[in-house]
């Protein structure tokens, strides 16, 4: 895959990044992420090395806050981006291109992933209806209100509440600290899509 930033890129992305105040590390990275919109989140080993060379540089200044440490853009690093305003903006459009790209490139592997996929719960879907089949035939006609119906009514519908529920909980644990991408987006709306059918398809028989 193509470099995201080009050469030096970054370090002045950084530098703009800080240009609004004072951020640490994580809040870099966050920012980023959300600048490219979730396709892309770089790496503390990413982020971090450019830090300490603008340091270096005398660019930017750090200063402690309990167990983070904040970076702050210095006046030789704003004259600097003062000075190459016009290769930021070169940096935004690229920015802008790569975001396309790669979303681009996600489409194609979640449309290459979700036909696995849906092979898979394909399969599942047919294993389950045959075995369902071979058990109702196996079993003695029964009244749709006989007690056993109302059992397994209630039971398939406490799965389908801890199933909501236990996935609620995981996507708002995730999105504490990242954002949902597209790639969970998309895979939760085409299992969800292919489970529904694959229900419907067994209350018919």
């Amino acid at each position: 895959m193509p470099p995201v930033f080009a050469h030096g890129a970054l370090r002045l992305y950084l530098l703009a990044l800080l240009e609004s105040g004072p951020k640490h590390g994580y809040e870099l990275i966050k920012a980023l992420s959300e600048r490219f919109a979730g396709t892309y989140s770089p790496s503390a080993g990413t982020i971090y090395p450019r830090l300490g060379k603008l340091e270096e540089e005398g660019l930017v200044a750090t200063q402690s806050e309990g167990r983070r440490t904040n970076y702050r853009i210095t006046a030789a690093g704003l004259a600097e981006l003062n000075s190459r305003r016009d290769e930021l903006a070169g940096v935004e459009k690229d920015i802008s291109a790569s975001v396309r790209r790669l979303a681009d490139d996600l489409r194609a592997d979640i449309r290459s992933n979700m036909r696995g996929l849906r092979a898979d719960l394909a399969a599942s879907a047919e294993a389950a209806r045959s075995t369902a089949t071979l058990a109702g035939a196996r079993a003695s006609a029964a009244s749709r209100n006989s007690p056993d119906a109302q059992r397994m009514l209630m039971e398939a519908e406490m799965l389908l509440q801890s199933f909501r529920d236990d996935l609620r909980v995981e996507l708002r644990t995730q999105a504490v600290t990242q954002p949902i991408t597209p790639v969970t987006l998309e895979t939760v709306r085409t299992v969800l899509d292919q489970a529904r059918i694959s229900i419907r398809n067994s209350l018919k028989e």
